[in-house]
Parts: structure tokens; C-alpha cells; sequence
């Protein structure tokens, strides 16, 4: 998977890749996707459990290394019309919109 950002790595697996994203509309917003090519989360299968473990994992792991939980954070997936960017991604964020 190639980028069109250079972005810094907040974490990566074999399965995902998660980074700051680069115009965020939160005070902490970070872009969760899975590098297998799934344009929306229709297409994501149940059976790629190996993603879906990793997304829980590199969630709760950013909660916690940011200390997300005092202030709450919410795990968002954008589809249709409010999907902007024609991959599946997740957007944890926190704090008020920017």
C-alpha cells in the first residue's frame, strides 16, 4: 500500500496502519485502516479476523499510551455520502471538533 502523505507511523501490523491525520478535525484524531484494499466497510469481511483483532488491539493500545479515557474518545467509520476517501478507515478522535 502506497500513500499519496507522508505520514507518521503511530503504529503498524501486517494488517493496518495507524497515523495522525493530516488535517484533523479533532483535537486528536488519528486514521486506523486496514492495508487490504476494502473500499467500504460492506466490504470488509467478518472472516479477516486477523484486521479486526488488530483493530481492537492498536484501539485500545492508543487509548491508552494517549490517555483517551479521561477525557472519552470515540471509534468512528464513515460511510456513503460521508465517506470521503474511497478506502476503509476508522477515525479515533478526542476532544472537541476543531
Amino acid at each position: 500500500m502506497s500513500f499519496a502523505l507522508p505520514v507518521d507511523k503511530l503504529a503498524e501490523t501486517d494488517s493496518l496502519l495507524a497515523f495522525f491525520h493530516p488535517q484533523p478535525a479533532y483535537r486528536f484524531h488519528v486514521v486506523i485502516l486496514p492495508k487490504a484494499d476494502y473500499a467500504t466497510l460492506e466490504d470488509l469481511p467478518p472472516t479477516d479476523t486477523v484486521f479486526l483483532a488488530d483493530l481492537y488491539e492498536i484501539t485500545q493500545s492508543l487509548v491508552k499510551r494517549f490517555g483517551l479515557n479521561e477525557d472519552g474518545y470515540r471509534l468512528i467509520v464513515n460511510g456513503g455520502k460521508y465517506q470521503e476517501f474511497p478506502h476503509l478507515h476508522f477515525h479515533l478522535v478526542s476532544g472537541d471538533a476543531a
